[in-house]
């Protein structure tokens, strides 16, 4: 097969490399817009069942994509200064630049051919694909050309977020809540190397507003947040990678393909970052659909058929999770009032996924203490 991947992210890298260990004789080449080195962003983050689905696909990719992990097997909520330590959470983090290396490095050694600073956007310029994968991003301007087919849906959300990063090392995944005279300020942070933690800084636009970064500088905003944060940064600085405020946006599409072309990873549906889902959905996509194209190697529509009932259901529950979870953030305000302990517990169940046993079973300790101060749901 002739195979063309616009987009050189994680999930486009990593079906390009299934499918090229599976069927070595295909030709396949990656057109990606940046040139090669070039990333934004600080880390990513996977749970042990992220990781446990990409041991199973490839364990040989696998012990090299994790060879630089930093690892943890708790998180923490810290409410009115005090850290709530959850066990029975594990989490793999990573640079966001490494994790690309190393599927550019794979690819490569596989034979698959990626073309830095190519930028295709129209699936026409392509005649002589036999399948075009549309890998490039929440804008994908591939969907936005044939929006009337995909019939793509928006929703975006109302809280603001900031990338930064920190020397500070947040070894656990730690979620950070501070009050301030303009309302309430949302840190999401993590250490992903020997040297740096991400920091995502989240707030609702009231809040946002009444502190003036609706016309701050981004360097205005970097140093606002830093002395928001400035305990738990302990001294250390934010640093700013194109940290402008954004608002997260919740992308769904009606069809996932049209002829020859399918769409993956967050050009075809987007899973917010607070459940720390996106990466891990858009390989798990990248793996289901290398599975649907070696069983239909020669009906390209029954390929993007099989690709779309294997893994609409789970899209769609982890879409209806990441909303719910989005509803918590946006209406923290009305949690503040809890106890460290309640507001931890409140965390731990806000998508409906985790029940009371659930914790009970990763963490007894903490429900030890629920129980004791009478919040049990």
């Amino acid at each position: 097969m002739n195979v063309v991947v616009i987009g050189g992210g994680p999930a486009g890298l990593y079906f390009s490399l299934l499918l090229k260990q599976h069927h070595p004789e295909d030709h396949i080449v990656v057109h990606e817009r940046n040139e090669a080195g070039a990333t934004y962003g600080w880390g990513v983050v996977f749970s042990d069942i992220a990781l446990s689905f990409l041991q199973d696909a490839d364990p040989a990719f696998f012990k090299k994509f994790t060879a630089h992990h930093q690892r943890c097997d708790h998180m923490e909520v810290i409410h009115r200064g005090v850290a709530v330590p959850l066990r029975g959470n594990h989490f793999s983090r990573t640079s966001r630049i490494d994790l690309l290396r190393v599927l550019q490095d794979a690819c490569t050694e596989a034979g698959v051919e990626i073309r830095y600073g190519s930028r295709v956007n129209d699936p026409a310029e392509l005649p002589e694909a036999d399948l075009i994968v549309a890998a490039d991003g929440i804008n994908s301007e591939v969907r936005t050309r044939l929006a009337e087919h995909f019939q793509p849906s928006f929703e975006v959300r109302r809280n603001k977020f900031a990338w930064y990063g920190t020397h500070q090392l947040f070894h656990p995944v730690s979620l950070i809540f501070r009050e301030t005279e303009y309302g309430v300020f949302i840190a999401h942070s993590y250490q992903y190397s020997d040297e740096h933690s991400t920091f995502l800084v989240e707030v609702d636009p009231d809040t946002w507003q009444r502190a003036g970064l609706d016309t701050a500088t981004e360097e205005e905003s970097r140093a606002f947040c830093e002395k928001v944060f400035a305990d738990d940064l302990g001294g250390h600085a934010l640093l700013g990678n194109r940290s402008n405020w954004f608002q997260a946006s919740v992308v769904q599409n009606a069809h996932w393909s049209h002829g020859k072309v399918v769409l993956l990873g967050d050009a075809l549906r987007s899973v917010h970052f607070s459940l720390g889902s996106g990466t891990r959905m858009a390989m798990q996509d990248a793996i289901a659909l290398c599975d649907a194209v070696c069983s239909h190697r020669d009906d390209v529509p029954a390929a993007f058929r099989a690709f779309e009932d294997s893994r609409r259901d789970a899209s769609a529950k982890f879409q209806d999770a990441a909303r719910r979870s989005l509803d918590w953030y946006e209406s923290v305000d009305r949690k503040m009032h809890l106890d460290p302990i309640a507001f931890a517990y409140d965390y731990m169940l806000r998508t409906g996924r985790v029940t009371h046993e659930d914790l009970r079973e990763r963490d007894p300790e903490f429900i030890t203490r629920v129980e004791a101060a009478g919040n049990a749901a």
